[in-house]
């Protein structure tokens, strides 16, 4: 449940991704929107920890309600009716009430518009506006020097644009959705700002690329048909799920609702829209995946936005054409340089293991034998610590009772494995840990691993030698 890795993460500082992590290598999957729904909890209650200094509210006029005029308007004459200062992280912000405004507050997953407000001798920014205690709140970091004056409040086109753009896309992905997948795709929640959408809906499988490709191109014909809006405004909820309009389960409405139209697309929502889809540009979906049991999440970017991440993924590809040095299929290119490499690693490999043999077989020749131990020691060139312990694991395919110890230079650090033959290791004479741990600071490192097999490295190349060395007296001293 989401609620338990909350609690993970909140009270004992377990992180949410090694959650979800451990939960998936166990066929699990972890409650993100309950997960997210406990974090926005928090969110509040921190707000509220932070604004416990928050002054009284000072009236400007008389005035309890504020007439939302942002449906058609981005710019509007008004005045603030009242007006306090809340102290939040140590800064004072200013929390204004208007008697109307253009500013769409947060609520339905959209994000808060963002603006100025100026009369003839200041301007104020509105850096968000949010819904609180059914209040349309502006939240500026500067307190009006005349708040009774009269102001002009403009939203930022641009940002609002951009969500609005967003927030069609949402019900256009919705629609194609459910054409896709089936009529059992639901809405689970979404959020909408000026860069990007997410969409959650109800799905028992991940999407596969054909799925999305065909959802995208769904909602991207919708975006070409050029649909306008149609709105319809205080509906009858009964009559307007009787129109076929789409509601967010488990979302609570009033009698009357507002209903978003565009083509076939009808949902039931109080969100800022684009005139006609083809304001929109472009739907593209850059990610998909589960949140929790039964539930999908969808991201897309849309307008200029998309044409970006689109020209990006050209660039990206005819750069992958210029260094492969292919005019034609790139994708065939690829998988010719790929059958290429794979063939190549093949033959690398045999050479390696035809290199490993004569490595060993020098070896063996200059061993030495303490008792009926035969000892191989020695240093080798090794590409890598794991063609050392290759080596190594090679050796203790041999039969009878050997220890090796071996060491090799790699770039500026030093590697070394101590290998012990399992009759030795079981006897617990000696084991490759005790070598390794006795010898590993010659070369300025520490290492570990099993009885059988230790592997050590450093920063001192140059203390192989002694290394090897004082294995060989240590493992003199243990096996005397």
């Amino acid at each position: 449940p989401g609620r338990v890795a909350f609690e993970l993460y909140d009270t004992y500082g377990f992180p949410a991704d090694l959650t979800h992590l451990i939960l998936r290598e166990n066929d699990m999957t972890l409650d993100t929107v309950g997960f997210e729904k406990e974090m926005d909890n928090q969110k509040k209650r921190s707000r509220k920890d932070g604004t416990q200094d928050q002054g009284d509210w000072i009236s400007v006029r008389e005035g309890d309600t504020t007439v939302f005029t942002g449906y058609d308007k981005t710019r509007d004459d008004i005045l603030i009716v009242k007006y306090r200062v809340v102290k939040a992280r140590g800064k004072d912000i200013c929390q204004l009430v208007f008697d109307k405004t253009p500013f769409y507050a947060e609520s339905g997953g959209q994000s808060g518009d963002s603006g100025i407000i100026a009369s003839e001798n200041e301007q104020i920014k509105i850096i968000d506006t949010i819904w609180e205690n059914e209040l349309i709140i502006h939240i500026s970091d500067k307190i009006p020097s005349r708040p009774d004056a009269a102001f002009t409040a403009s939203v930022d086109r641009v940002k609002r644009t951009m969500t609005a753009n967003n927030h069609t896309a949402t019900h256009l992905v919705h629609y194609a959705l459910r054409k896709v997948l089936g009529n059992h795709v639901e809405q689970k929640g979404s959020l909408v700002t000026s860069e990007r959408l997410r969409f959650d809906f109800s799905h028992f499988s991940r999407l596969t690329k054909e799925e999305i490709l065909e959802t995208e191109n769904i909602a991207n014909q919708l975006v070409r048909n050029n649909f306008t809006r149609q709105v319809r405004e205080d509906i009858p909820l009964k009559e307007a799920l009787s129109m076929g309009a789409m509601a967010l389960f488990g979302e609570k409405y009033g009698e009357t609702v507002r209903v978003v139209q565009f083509g076939d697309s009808v949902e039931l929502c109080g969100g800022t829209h684009v005139d006609s889809t083809a304001g929109i540009g472009l739907i593209k979906i850059v990610s998909e995946g589960a949140i929790a049991a039964g539930i999908r999440r969808i991201e897309a970017i849309t307008g200029s936005k998309a044409d970006e991440y689109v020209n990006e993924k050209i660039a990206e590809l005819e750069d992958v054409a210029s260094m492969l040095k292919s005019s034609g299929n790139v994708r065939e290119s690829v998988e010719k340089l790929l059958g290429e490499n794979t063939a190549l690693r093949k033959t690398v490999e045999k050479y390696k293991s035809r290199i490993a043999k004569d490595i060993i077989s020098d070896l063996v020749k200059n061993a030495t034998h303490i008792g009926d131990v035969r000892f191989i020691r020695g240093q080798v060139e090794a590409d890598s610590a794991e063609t050392l312990k290759s080596i190594a694991f090679e050796i203790r395919k041999m039969p009878g009772s050997n220890i090796a110890v071996l060491g090799s230079p790699i770039g500026e650090k030093a590697a070394l494995v101590a290998m012990v033959s399992d009759r030795l290791a079981k006897e617990g004479k000696i084991a490759a840990t005790d070598i390794i741990r006795e010898v590993s600071s010659e070369i300025s490192g520490g290492g570990g691993g099993q009885p059988f097999l230790a592997t050590a490295g450093g920063k001192n190349p140059g203390g192989i030698t002694k290394a090897l060395e004082r294995a060989g007296e240590y493992i003199r001293e243990r096996l005397s």
